[in-house]
């Protein structure tokens, strides 16, 4: 559908919890505008936005998808999101390309974390939202229960706007406490409903819930306020300009109810988004980096936000862009003021899924799809080569855990870097490193399923089949003693012999001190041309620890004296010296060995919370604090990395899969002593030192 203007726009994030019914919402939603044919069902695997293989078989959204809708000559953009732990940082990032969002609830399980967790990030961006409760279908739900749930984590700014005509397998209509009109669904799937009297069964509860909602309206609005308390009433006029007004401002979160399904409710949540959510027109402007405001104004120069790219081994990369400002134009030159490179931009289509239509020109406020931008990534602005606009980064969360991986076939060690180059591409809370340490190829992200499905991604589509396993953890080691040695290289075989003469102190520096090399030689013993070799022998040499063969940290070399031979001297003698006495000078100031400690955040229902506890303790964890949020609890703690490499399924096992965590890097502390036996003895094993080493 082209030349769609910007104020008939809406975009709109479908977000919830995983299983709360998002993708088959979405369904309904395109179904009942004639833009496919049948009603997709997520367990028949033939929706238009779960298309990715993985999403398929395993039921479940994976990453964000475009789709759209028009009626009467709106167009409505809607991003089906991903609900669980691992993949909602698609979520949070697809958010900041929409106006508004639809928190869809299942009536049947309430606000769950997902929910919680969606909530706030919304509420950071200042982003609106409606709540529909999904699944009123479902036997023993309780929409009362629901929504006092939703009051109870959210406030008092969630209020009913719809009143569902019977529940469980009786939900056969609404109520809409707008326009004081009752819609009875058909006994099919086709969407269809028609206009009935009120229920005489509900007249209370309806003047209930009336009267909540008109005592929200009015309280956002003085004048309003003033006509509620006086005549006790306000107009339908006031009434829907009131509530679009409170809920632009985040001071209402309309409730809807729905079973999507059986494609009951969708029809009255359509109309509901064209009626209520703000266009791009409406909504506040978008501040660039160099706090310039940009307007959704067709007018304007050209600024567009790349919010998700999709890599295809067969298709190549496409790149979501939501225009921020301007008139976006196919063939056309723009650039990236993020990597300073101009873009050819040739074609641009819409997005169905995964099937591709057409676009021609975008207008402000809308979201297009761009083929084989050569540089342009995720979080990307492009704009004109004469403005330069660049928008603020899209912040992506650290990876939580890591597997090291290696093929399966030799010869694919080449391949798999490859694959995994496209695959950030498309997901930039991937990490891929080498690890100097350990050789080992890493693979790191937002959880176990996330690397697996990487994995599986990698055989999939780029023919690579690797293997998984814990990764090493990248021990370190230290002193906690002084020392003070002295070394002399010297060595004669004939002609020219070596000989190089140091003495150094050595002394350990606060944790995170890293490396000192101190220069307090005095006089001419040592000529000054040769100090650089010296320090170079003690770097080489602090990769590799007298203990396990763990790179050495936090400690200062101090050179103060030494000798040398005016003819056998020479670079090669002296960093031989430095390097033999950087070993002695270690195993004498009471050499030991750190591990990595991580910041732990667990999400968790409080009846969890003494088993969670117990598990963290039990992994040699200290728990730092603990904090109410909303129905959950957040335990905090510090736990060496090398005990939370098999949490995540631990969690999903005590809770249910109710729990999440996140975790980042703190820092080093002291390995007790009687584990540090045993990393010795691994490393003796490994070859990485002698066993007179040790």
């Amino acid at each position: 559908m082209k030349d769609i203007l910007s104020e008939n726009l809406r975009n709109v994030a479908v977000v919830g919890h995983g299983h709360s019914g998002k993708t088959t919402l979405v369904s309904a939603l395109l179904y009942n505008t004639k833009m496919v044919n049948r009603l997709g069902k997520v367990d028949q695997g033939n929706t238009v936005t779960d298309f990715d293989e993985e999403e398929i078989a395993r039921k479940i959204s994976i990453q964000a998808s475009l789709a759209y809708v028009t009626k009467d000559r709106i167009k409505i953009n809607l991003l089906d999101t991903p609900g669980f732990a691992n993949f909602v940082w698609e979520t949070m990032v697809a958010l900041q390309a929409v106006e508004a969002g639809v928190m869809v609830v299942s009536a049947q399980d309430g606000v769950q974390v997902q929910t919680e967790k969606i909530f706030d990030g919304m509420a950071e961006m200042g982003k609106p939202l409606l709540f529909m409760v999904n699944k009123m279908g479902k036997e023993l739900v309780d929409f009362d229960k629901v929504l006092d749930s939703l009051i109870t984590a959210f406030g008092k700014n969630v209020v009913a706007v719809q009143v569902p005509i019977g529940q469980g397998p009786d939900f056969s209509g609404l109520v809409d406490l707008v326009e004081m009109k009752a819609w009875q669904f058909g006994a099919d799937d086709k969407g269809e409903s028609k206009e009935i009297p009120l229920p005489e069964a509900l007249k209370d509860e309806i003047g209930v819930r009336r009267e909540a909602l008109l005592e929200k309206i009015a309280e956002n609005d003085e004048k309003l306020m003033e006509k509620f308390l006086s005549e006790g009433s306000l107009s339908t006029a006031e009434i829907r300009s009131g509530l679009k007004s409170a809920m632009a401002q985040r001071n209402a979160f309309p409730v809807l109810v729905s079973d999507a399904l059986a494609n009951r409710g969708a029809q009255q949540l359509l109309d509901f988004l064209i009626d209520y959510c703000p266009a791009p027109t409406e909504a506040p402007p978008t501040a660039a980096k160099n706090g310039t405001l940009l307007k959704a104004d067709k007018t304007a120069p050209f600024a567009g936000l790349v919010f998700k790219t999709i890599s295809d081994p067969f298709t190549g990369k496409i790149s979501l862009v939501r225009v921020i400002s301007g008139t976006f134009k196919p063939d056309t030159f723009y650039y990236n003021s993020n990597k300073e490179v101009e873009e050819r931009v040739a074609g641009l289509f819409l997005l169905q899924g995964k099937t591709q239509e057409p676009a021609g020109e975008v207008q402000a406020g809308d979201i297009v799809a761009v083929a084989k931008l050569k540089e342009t990534q995720t979080g990307d602005t492009l704009s004109t080569k004469a403005d330069k606009v660049l928008l603020p980064a899209i912040v992506f969360p650290i990876p939580s855990i890591s597997f090291a991986i290696e093929p399966k076939a030799r010869g694919d060690e080449g391949k798999i870097s490859n694959a995994l180059q496209r695959i950030m591409e498309e997901d930039p809370t991937i990490k891929m490193l080498r690890d100097p340490q350990t050789k080992e190829l890493v693979l790191s992200g937002n959880g176990q399923l996330h690397v697996e499905l990487v994995v599986n991604k990698l055989k999939r589509k780029y023919g690579v089949d690797v293997m998984m396993k814990a990764p090493k953890i990248a021990f370190r080691e230290t002193i906690l003693g002084k020392s003070d040695v002295e070394k002399k290289y010297k060595k004669q075989s004939g002609g020219r012999g070596q000989y190089g003469h140091v003495l150094i102190r050595m002394e350990p520096l606060p944790r995170g001190g890293d490396f000192e090399f101190v220069n307090a030689l005095t006089g001419m013993s040592i000529p000054r041309n040769f100090v650089p070799a010296i320090e170079k022998g003690i770097i080489e040499s602090k990769n590799h620890g007298v203990l396990a063969g763990y790179p050495v940290v936090d400690f200062k070399i101090e050179l103060y004296d030494g000798s040398h031979h005016e003819v056998d001297s020479s670079d090669m003698a002296f960093k031989m010296a430095s390097s033999m006495a950087f070993k002695m000078a270690m195993k004498a100031a009471k050499p030991t060995i750190l591990e990595p400690v991580v910041k732990v955040e667990v999400v968790i229902p409080e009846e969890f919370m003494g088993e969670i506890n117990g598990n963290l303790s039990g992994r040699r964890g200290r728990i730092q604090g603990m904090e109410i949020k909303g129905k959950n609890h957040v335990v905090k703690a510090a736990v060496p990395m090398a005990e939370m490499l098999d949490f995540e399924p631990t969690l999903t096992s005590i809770t249910g899969g109710r729990g999440s965590y996140m975790m980042e890097f703190s820092h080093y502390e002291e390995v007790p002593g009687h584990l540090q036996k045993k990393i010795i003895d691994e490393a003796v094993k490994e070859g990485r030192v002698k066993e007179e080493e040790e």
